[in-house]
């Protein structure tokens, strides 16, 4: 990544928050990937999305990741969805509202779309709730005296 845009203050408010509501890891992945040809919608996302918009006082966090639910069922992208219901579940969203949230835009955005929607929404969950059944390592036994 250039310094030229570590050194923009835009860039790096909107980088702090990315960071903070699609996770650090995910964010530096992507920014490691950029090349010449995608670096510049890294930096205008970033940006745009993350620098303007997620970092004004007018919504929170919560009402956003709602927001966004809603517009990427209607926009069908199920990629950015799958990111975004991972967002709004770390942003206190409860599984149940998820779920309502995609029925209400069953009615406003079409069928097929919301069913892609839950379908990618089911995917999320299943594989959440797989990280928990799986153990973490070997349980250590407590020596008995």
């Amino acid at each position: 990544m250039p310094r030229s845009l570590l050194a923009d203050p835009l860039f790096r408010k909107g980088l702090k928050i990315r960071k903070q509501v699609q996770g650090a890891a995910r964010v530096a992945r992507r920014l490691r990937e950029a090349n010449e040809y995608t670096l510049g919608f890294e930096e205008l996302t970033t940006k745009a999305a993350w620098g303007i918009i997620w970092a004004r006082p007018g919504l929170s966090r919560k009402i956003r990741s709602f927001l966004n639910l809603g517009i990427l069922t209607a926009l069908n992208q199920p990629e950015e969805l799958r990111l975004h219901i991972g967002v709004a579940l770390r942003h206190g969203i409860t599984r149940r509202e998820i779920a309502e949230a995609l029925l209400h835009c069953t009615v406003y955005c079409g069928i097929p779309r919301a069913a892609e929607a839950r379908r990618v929404m089911c995917a999320v969950f299943e594989e959440l709730d797989a990280k928990k059944e799986k153990p973490v390592g070997p349980r250590r036994r407590r020596g008995k005296k």
